[in-house]
């Protein structure tokens, strides 16, 4: 009965060692707080049941029937207390598994929050990359357009001044010979 208590201890020790994290829930440390009550109620029982085993209340110091009852109907209520130290315990449990589950269910959430950020973020530059080549092959090519341009409008205007500067005197030769031939002819 001894170990019994102590292995009921310890595993509760071991419960609440867990539990002194800050994360613990409302819930989780009420129901702490009942299972300490409900083992120091079930150690007063004990108590009480050894105290009764002790008494010995018949003839020549041995027990009666009443004392084997009362002792009994102690260690009967010990066992219902252990019973319903056991279901706040199975209470308890599921409490920290449910706050585990929630835990790993955030980490996830963010992690995949994460993982999706990455990407977005990858997929961002690559785009931010094409768009600066493309910018930079569009601004090449506007160089080139230009060049062309200005090369051929250049050109054009050699031309003109070429054609203005060459096909004038032509026409003030051949001016000069009609004004030369027409002056003959006055003569």
């Amino acid at each position: 009965m001894k170990r019994f208590l102590l292995l009921l201890l310890s595993i509760f020790v071991a419960i609440t060692a867990k539990a002194q994290t800050p994360s613990d829930s409302i819930a989780y440390q009420q129901q702490r707080k009942k299972i300490n009550a409900m083992l120091a109620e079930r150690t007063k029982k004990f108590g009480l049941y050894d105290e009764s085993l002790s008494k010995h209340t018949g003839i020549f110091g041995f027990q009666t029937k009443k004392d084997i009852r009362r002792s009994n109907d102690i260690l009967m209520d010990i066992v219902k207390t252990d019973n319903d130290i056991y279901k706040e315990l199975k209470i308890l449990l599921e409490f920290r598994t449910f706050q585990q589950k929630q835990v790993q269910t955030k980490s996830k959430e963010a992690e995949n929050s994460n993982l999706g950020y990455m990407t977005t973020i990858n997929t961002l530059r690559a785009q931010n990359d094409a768009l600066r080549r493309r910018a930079n092959s569009e601004e090449i090519e506007h160089e080139k357009t230009r060049n062309t341009l200005v090369l051929t409008i250049i050109g054009i205007c050699v031309v003109i001044i070429l054609w203005a500067l060459f096909r004038p005197r032509k026409r003030s030769i051949a001016k000069g010979k009609k004004s030369a031939t027409t002056t003959r002819r006055r003569k």
